[in-house]
Parts: structure tokens; C-alpha cells; sequence
């Protein structure tokens, strides 16, 4: 299971439209470790001024691993946290993610090219 729904979100879902708010809340609640990683490189990217921050370090275990996997594979999770992070969001493999600045469209085009995925591969990544 991606998430953990309390009963007032799902009777919210059922009712109509989620808040953001609820949701960002509810997938920071479910994938702590998808969270920090995709927090602590926001910050770091604000903190630099460059245009992206990336991660480059594989997860600690399966359950981490996962957890990036189905925030980042899902459009609504990975929409609303760019939307309250106020970003844009990158995945290469099972671990490297970027963070961009919106502005940073360049960067951004060249790190989901078919080239930087292939450059940014491995034989450690191959299980990945």
C-alpha cells in the first residue's frame, strides 16, 4: 500500500475534492523517508542558488527504496509536492532525485534526456 488514509481523508476523497493541504500531509504521514530526502534537497537547492540539487546516494533498504519508487511514480503524489514545495521533481532510476527551480528549464530538459538517463547508469543500479 502507497499510502496510509485516515478516515476523515477518505471521507473527504469520497465527498469530492481532496485538499492539498490533507494530502501533502497524508504522503508525508505514509513515505517518511520519500519526504525527508525530497525536503532535505529543497533546502539544500535554496540554500546553494543552483539551479537543481540531486541525490546520489542508493537508499538504506527495500523499504526506502519503495517508498521513493511509489511517490514518484505516482502523478498525484508527485504533483502535489511540487506544488507545495513549490518545484519541479526528477527521477532517475531508483534513487537519484533532482529537484529543480521551476525557472530552471534547461537543467531540467537535460536531466530526463534518454542521454543523462543512460550516462547515469551502472552495473551496481542493475537490481535497482
Amino acid at each position: 500500500m502507497s499510502l496510509t488514509v485516515s478516515n476523515d481523508l477518505l471521507d473527504q476523497a469520497r465527498a469530492g475534492e481532496v485538499d492539498d493541504a490533507a494530502f501533502v500531509a497524508c504522503v508525508r504521514d505514509s513515505l517518511p523517508y520519500a519526504w525527508s530526502l525530497i525536503n532535505d534537497l529543497v533546502h539544500e537547492r535554496a540554500r546553494t542558488g543552483a539551479e537543481f540539487a540531486d541525490n546520489t546516494v542508493p537508499p538504506p533498504d527495500e523499504a526506502a527504496r519503495g517508498q521513493l519508487l511509489r511517490c514518484l511514480a505516482s502523478d498525484s503524489m508527485r504533483g502535489a509536492l511540487e506544488r507545495h514545495f513549490g518545484v519541479k521533481l526528477a527521477f532517475q532510476n531508483c534513487h537519484r532525485v533532482a529537484v529543480f527551480d521551476p525557472a530552471a528549464t534547461r537543467a531540467h530538459a537535460e536531466f530526463v534526456t534518454a542521454r543523462s538517463q543512460i550516462l547515469n547508469q551502472s552495473p551496481e543500479l542493475v537490481d535497482c
